[in-house]
């Protein structure tokens, strides 16, 4: 029986949703865990200088193929292995970081299912200035150990900064208990919203942070869906599932013979916008309509 290797940044049982869309991934080409296929699961509890070991663990074992859940797993694993097939997820650029050679015949033994979550930080902060049209300060959620995504992320808030006119006050949060200070910061600056990026001890704490929000009173916006289904204000960012899956089914297909060599990156393109009316209102914010015409969802 084939062994595949789960590579994640976040702690165990967080986002169960996402490892569950690999797992559909493979059922959609025919592999089903314990009955013709095994995973052996690594998480690094949000602790990316961990994933080098659980990486070269995973290697030890021989697992047939790993999947590699955001772009620091990916590096460990490129580091840990250059025969083991990889397939990995992330935002940020494939061939800058020197995991592919090139989008369309990637070389090598890894290849990727690339999101749209990095570079919509400026449009999360255009859609908060389109609630709040005079809103001149906005927070803006980083983490400065997450490398391979924070130079992206502040570039494109930097962006921001000079073509919205808007001043954007960068906080920190590298642990659950920075992000409950980082709302505290929030109200202390007066800050009239917060946009929170898209890092994985972010994304799969979305209940948390919405619960944050709704506590302290702040218009907030999240890349995942869940953060607006719990009480959130707005949410914009790739559909993860739908990634996830897809890196699924390119597992299942090198488990068929396919080379991760050939195997061109894909770009999960599919990017939702959802709008929690009921907390809008409880903030005493006004959705414009054409807002929530653009929405893929509105919940009321």
């Amino acid at each position: 029986m084939p062994v595949i290797g789960l590579l994640s940044a976040r702690e165990s049982g967080e986002a169960p949703q996402l490892t569950a869309a690999v797992r559909q991934g493979l059922r959609d080409l025919g592999f089903v865990e314990g009955q013709n296929v095994a995973i052996e699961y690594r998480f690094a509890g949000n602790q990316n200088d961990r994933l080098p070991i659980l990486a070269a663990d995973l290697v030890h074992r021989r697992v047939t193929v790993i999947v590699a859940l955001t772009t620091p797993a990916a590096l460990a694993a490129k580091a840990a292995t250059t025969t083991v097939p990889i397939v990995f997820t992330g935002g940020a650029d494939a061939v800058k970081f020197g995991l592919v050679t090139s989008l369309n015949r990637p070389g090598g033994n890894v290849t990727d299912i690339s999101n749209l979550s990095i570079g919509l930080a400026m449009k999360r902060i255009e859609l908060m200035r389109q609630v709040m049209p005079d809103a001149k300060l906005i927070a803006a959620l980083v983490n400065p150990r997450d490398s391979a995504i924070t130079a992206s992320e502040m570039d494109d808030l930097r962006a921001a900064q000079a073509q919205l006119g808007v001043q954007i006050h960068f906080l920190q949060a590298s642990t659950s208990s920075d992000i409950e200070a980082a709302f505290d910061k929030v109200v202390e600056l007066r800050a009239r919203a917060l946009a929170i990026g898209s890092y994985p001890l972010f994304i799969s704490r979305p209940d948390e942070i919405a619960s944050l929000a709704t506590r302290y009173g702040v218009p907030a916006i999240h890349p995942l869906r869940a953060f607006a289904a719990a009480g959130g204000l707005m949410s914009y960012g790739s559909d993860f599932a739908d990634t996830y899956r897809l890196a699924g089914a390119y597992v299942g297909r090198i488990l068929k013979g396919e080379k991760p060599e050939n195997l061109p990156v894909q770009q999960s393109t599919k990017v939702e916008l959802i709008i929690n009316l009921k907390t809008a209102k409880a903030l005493g914010l006004t959705i414009p309509e054409p807002l929530l015409g653009r929405a893929d969802e509105v919940i009321e």
